[in-house]
C-alpha cells in the first residue's frame, strides 16, 4: 500500500454557517470526525466567484488570467460556435499533469472542467460523465472523451444514475412532503432528481476507484450543495417575508438534506482509505443563507454567483496534519502549492499561492523551481484544437442555462459568440481588479465600451456593469471627477440592474473630501435599507469626522449583520485605538487577521494596539508582518517598526512620539493655527542654524514685519506633495489644516505652535480688518475641532513626532523652550541668536486673564 497519498474532495459552495449547526445536531458525523482529527478554517474565494475558474485555480495554484479558464462557456477554436468550458482552454499545467511527469498515479473524478479527459497516468472520470438526459427515451451515450482510459468504459458505464431512476423514497430525505408538490407548477422535484442522480454517478465512480485502483493523488468534485442552494436556499429557514408559505413548508429541509447526503458520501469514502492517506475537504466559496439572500435575480452575467459568499470551508486530516486546530488565512491559490509540498515536490515561483505551513505538524521547508511550465518531458497534455463538434454538449449547456449561469443562447450563432467573447473579456477584467492590477483591467473595460453589438437595435449590450467597475478603479486611482462621470453614465443608462448608486455616489463624495454630503446621502439611504455595508460606510464617515463613539456603535451593528467582513473588524480596531480602548482593539484586529491572514492593515493595527499596551515584542512582530505583506511600501508600518525597535533597544519613551534623536532626512515642520507664532518660530530656526525651505514670495507686512518664511507649493499640498523631499533636513512652514496631506513615506518632526484661541482669533480679526467686538463663535469651534483632528491624525501616523510649543512661554521663558526644541530636533542650535528674534512689542493681542 502506498504511503503519503492525498484525497482532495471538492464540495462546491459548502458554507460553515450551515455546517456548524448540523454538526452540533449530530447530522454530519463524518465531517466532524475529520475536523477532530485535523485542521479546519475559512477558505477565501476570488473575484469573480465562478466555479470553473475557481476549481482550476485550486488545481493550478494560479489566478485565472494565467490559467485561462474565464467562465462557464467558451468559443470553439473554429469561432463558429460556443460550448461549455473545456480542458482545452486551460493554459497551464494542473497538479495531475505534474504528478504524471513525476511518475505518480492520479485519479480525477468530476473536476470542473476536466473534459476532454487528459491522458494521465491513472483514471479520469470527467465532468461530462454524469450528464444524462432527463427523458428516459433519450439516453445520452458516454463520449469517448469523458473517460480516460477509454478502455475502462465498461467498468463505469453502469455506474451512471439517471434522473428517472430517482423514486419518491430518494426524494423524502430532502423533501419530506414530496407528495404535496404540485409538479405542474413547481419543478423542484425534477431539479432534485437531476442533481442527486448526477452526484450519485460521480460518487459511484469515485468509490469504485477507491476500492479497485492504486493511486498517489485523487481528486473528487461535487456540485451537489451548490445546485441545491441555488434552487432551494430561498426556502431555507428563517423564512423571508416574500417567500410563499406553502413552498417554504415543503422545501425548507432541502438544503440541509443536501449537506447530510454529502456527509454520508464522505463517510463511505473515509472507510475506503487507510490511515496513511491525507484528506482535504474544501469549497470554492460560501453561500448566502441569511437576510442577504436574493429572491429575484438581476439580469446580469452569471447572476447566481451573486449568492456566493467570500469564504468557503477547508478541512484537512492526515499523518502530518495538526489535530483539532483552527487555521487562518487560506485562499484557493494556496491549495496547489500546499499539495505539491505535501509530496515533497517544488512549487513554481510563478504560482500565486503560498504553502499553508500552519496545517502541518512538521512543516519542513518548501522547495521552488522557476516554473513547471518550463520543465520538459511528458505532462499528458491535450491538443487544444480538438474538434469542436465532439466537445459540444447540449445537456451541460442546458443545465447552465437552467441554473441561470448562462443566458439562453441566441439562435444566431454570431450573436451568441459575440456575447460570449464580451463576457469572457469582462471576467478577465474582474480578475485583474481582484488582483488590484488596475491598468490592464481598465484597458479591457474601456475596450468593452467600444464593442459593437451584433444587432444594436434588437440586442444592445448593457454597458452599466463596465461603468460600475470603472467607478471602482477610478476611486482607487483617485480620479474622482472621472468616477462621477461614469456614475452619471450608469444613471442615464437603461440598465435593468438595480445598482446601489447612492452608495457609489457617497463613496465618491467621501473620497472627494466631502464627508458630510456623503453622510447625508447614506443616512437617507439607510431609511430604505439598513445593510451591513451601509452601516459600515456611515461608521467610516463618522470616524473621519471625529465622532468615534458613534462610529464604534455603527460598525458594531455592521459586524452583527456581516460578521465575516475582515475590513469591518479592522475598522473597529482603528476606531477603538482612537478611543484608547487598546485591549478591545487588539481583539478586533486579531479577528480580522483570522478572517484574512494576509491583511497588512489588520497586522498594523494589532501592532499599534499592542504597542500602546506595552507589549513591544509582539507589536514588533505585528509591524514586521505588516511590512512583509504589503505589496508596495507600507510606510506607516515601517515607521512603527523603527519606533518600537528604538523603544526596545534604546529604552526610549516616545512620549508624544518625540524621540529626541536626529533622524537622517527628517523634515522639520513648523505648524499651528494661523497667527499662532509660526512665523516667529521659523525665524528662530533660521537664526539658530536650521536650513529653511522658503521662496520669499510673500513679503513682510505690518502683521508680520519680520517676514512669513513661506514656500508657495505648500498651498497646493492637498493635490501635490511630491515636493516634500526638498524639505529633507530643512524646516518648512505648513498650516495645521494641511498636515493630513503629508506624504507618509517621510519622517517628520513637527513643532506645533499653541496659542490661546481667543488671542489667535483677535489677531486674525485685526489682520483681516474685521470688527474685533463681534466674536466669531463658529470660527472658534472650527479651530477647536481642527486641533482635535491634529491629535487624531498624529495618533495614526507613526512617522510623525510632534512637540507642542506654547507661544506665550516662548516669549516669557525662551531658555527652557529652546532647550526643549533643541533636544526634540536632535541638532545643535544657536540659542542666543534664536532668542534675539523675540520682540515682545509684536505681541499685541495677549489674552486678558479675568
Amino acid at each position: 500500500m502506498k504511503k503519503n497519498k492525498l484525497l482532495l474532495i471538492g464540495w462546491d459552495a459548502a458554507d460553515w454557517d450551515i455546517i456548524w449547526p448540523l454538526i452540533a445536531q449530530g447530522k454530519m458525523p463524518a465531517l466532524k470526525k475529520v475536523i477532530e482529527n485535523g485542521v479546519y478554517g475559512n477558505m477565501s474565494t476570488m473575484n469573480p466567484p465562478y466555479s470553473p475558474m475557481l476549481w482550476t485555480t485550486v488545481a493550478t495554484g494560479k489566478t485565472p488570467d494565467k490559467h485561462g479558464i474565464l467562465g462557464f462557456i467558451e468559443v470553439t477554436p473554429d469561432a463558429k460556435n460556443v460550448r461549455p468550458v473545456t480542458t482545452t482552454s486551460r493554459k497551464t499545467r494542473a497538479l495531475w499533469n505534474i504528478f504524471h511527469n513525476q511518475g505518480m498515479k492520479s485519479n480525477l473524478v468530476g473536476w470542473w472542467p476536466s473534459f476532454p479527459a487528459e491522458p494521465i497516468n491513472g483514471t479520469v472520470i470527467s465532468d461530462r460523465f454524469q450528464k444524462t438526459h432527463r427523458d428516459p427515451k433519450k439516453q445520452t451515450p458516454m463520449s469517448e472523451f469523458s473517460i480516460h482510459p477509454w478502455e475502462k468504459k465498461d467498468d463505469f458505464k453502469n455506474l451512471r444514475m439517471f434522473p428517472f431512476e430517482i423514486t419518491e423514497a430518494h426524494l423524502y430525505p430532502f423533501v419530506p412532503r414530496a407528495h404535496d408538490v404540485d409538479q405542474e407548477n413547481h419543478k423542484g422535484l425534477t431539479a432534485i432528481a437531476k442533481i442527486v442522480s448526477e452526484n450519485t454517478s460521480l460518487h459511484n465512480a469515485a468509490t469504485r476507484l477507491l476500492r479497485t485502483s492504486d493511486w498517489d493523488f485523487m481528486a473528487v468534485y461535487y456540485d451537489l450543495i451548490d445546485h441545491f442552494c441555488h434552487s432551494f436556499m430561498k426556502y431555507h429557514p428563517p423564512k423571508l417575508p416574500s417567500v410563499n408559505q406553502d413552498n417554504f413548508d415543503i422545501f425548507k429541509h432541502a438544503v440541509t438534506g443536501a449537506y447530510i447526503f454529502q456527509d454520508m458520501m464522505l463517510e463511505r469514502k473515509l472507510k475506503l482509505i487507510d490511515d496513511d492517506t491525507t484528506v482535504i475537504i474544501m469549497s470554492d466559496h460560501g453561500f448566502e443563507s441569511g437576510n442577504k439572500r436574493i429572491l429575484e435575480m438581476p439580469k446580469v452575467q452569471a447572476a447566481p454567483s451573486l449568492e456566493h459568499r467570500q469564504f468557503g470551508m477547508f478541512v484537512a486530516s492526515g499523518p502530518n496534519i495538526k489535530k483539532n486546530q483552527k487555521v487562518f488565512g487560506m485562499g484557493l491559490i494556496d491549495v496547489a502549492p500546499t499539495i505539491l509540498h505535501h509530496y515533497g515536490l517544488p512549487i513554481g515561483k510563478d504560482m500565486d499561492g503560498k504553502v499553508i505551513l500552519d496545517i502541518f505538524e512538521d512543516p519542513g521547508t518548501p522547495k521552488y523551481i522557476e516554473s513547471w511550465e518550463n520543465e520538459r518531458g511528458d505532462f499528458a497534455e491535450l491538443d487544444s484544437n480538438q474538434k469542436s463538434d465532439v466537445l459540444s454538449d447540449e445537456e451541460t449547456m442546458q443545465q447552465l442555462i437552467d441554473l441561470g449561469y448562462v443566458e439562453k443562447l441566441d439562435e444566431k450563432f454570431e450573436v451568441a459568440i459575440k456575447k460570449t467573447r464580451v463576457d469572457l473579456k469582462h471576467n478577465l477584467a474582474r480578475v485583474y481588479m481582484g488582483k488590484k492590477d488596475f491598468s490592464p483591467a481598465k484597458k479591457l473595460l474601456l475596450e468593452l465600451l467600444e464593442e459593437e453589438p451584433p444587432n444594436k437595435e434588437e440586442d444592445p449590450f448593457d454597458l452599466a456593469p463596465f461603468y460600475m467597475d470603472l467607478i471602482t478603479i477610478a476611486l482607487q486611482e483617485k480620479e474622482f471627477k472621472l468616477a462621477k462621470q461614469y456614475l452619471d453614465k450608469v444613471r442615464a443608462s437603461n440598465t435593468e440592474v438595480k445598482y446601489n448608486l447612492d452608495l457609489a455616489e457617497s463613496q465618491i463624495l467621501s473620497e472627494m473630501d466631502r464627508p458630510r454630503e456623503a453622510l447625508a446621502l447614506l443616512e437617507k439611504y439607510r431609511k430604505k435599507e439598513e445593510t451591513g455595508q451601509v452601516l459600515y460606510q456611515i461608521g467610516r464617515l463618522k470616524y473621519r469626522l471625529g465622532d468615534f463613539e458613534e462610529a464604534r456603535d455603527l460598525i458594531d451593528l455592521a459586524i452583527e449583520k456581516e460578521p465575516q467582513k475582515a475590513n469591518f473588524h479592522a475598522t473597529m480596531a482603528e476606531t477603538l485605538i482612537q478611543l484608547n480602548e487598546y485591549e478591545e482593539a487588539a481583539d478586533y484586529a486579531l479577528t480580522s487577521i483570522e478572517l484574512v491572514k494576509y491583511f497588512p492593515k489588520a497586522h498594523f493595527l494589532l501592532g499599534q494596539a499592542l504597542e500602546a499596551l506595552g507589549d513591544l515584542e509582539n507589536a514588533k512582530l505585528a509591524f514586521e508582518m505588516a511590512t512583509r505583506l504589503k505589496p508596495k511600501e507600507f510606510h506607516q508600518a515601517e515607521h512603527s517598526l523603527e519606533n518600537v525597535k528604538e523603544k526596545i533597544e534604546l529604552e526610549i519613551d516616545l512620549k508624544d512620539k518625540a524621540s529626541n534623536t536626529y533622524r537622517k532626512n527628517q523634515i522639520t515642520v513648523v505648524s499651528g493655527l494661523p497667527r499662532s507664532g509660526t512665523s516667529l518660530m521659523m525665524q528662530m530656526l533660521d537664526k539658530g542654524g536650521v536650513d529653511i525651505l522658503q521662496d520669499d514670495k510673500r513679503e513682510a507686512d505690518i502683521s508680520n514685519p519680520k517676514g512669513y518664511y513661506e514656500y508657495e507649493p505648500v498651498m497646493s499640498l492637498y493635490k501635490d506633495n511630491s515636493w516634500l523631499k526638498k524639505g529633507q533636513d530643512k524646516a518648512v512652514k505648513i498650516v495645521a489644516p494641511l498636515l493630513k496631506y503629508l506624504d507618509a513615506k517621510h519622517r517628520y518632526k513637527i513643532i506645533f505652535m499653541k496659542r490661546d484661541l481667543n488671542e489667535v482669533i483677535q489677531s486674525q480679526q485685526k489682520m483681516l480688518g474685521k470688527n474685533e467686538e463681534e466674536f466669531p463663535v463658529k470660527l472658534y469651534n472650527q479651530f477647536q475641532k481642527l486641533l482635535a483632528n491634529v491629535g487624531v491624525w498624529n495618533k495614526k501616523e507613526p512617522g510623525v513626532e510632534i512637540l507642542y510649543v506654547d507661544y506665550t512661554e516662548v516669549l516669557d521663558d525662551p531658555e527652557s523652550q529652546l532647550d526643549r526644541i533643541e533636544k526634540f530636533l536632535g541638532v545643535s542650535l544657536d540659542k542666543e541668536k534664536m532668542k534675539g528674534c523675540i520682540d515682545k512689542s509684536l505681541y499685541r493681542n495677549r489674552a486678558t486673564v479675568k
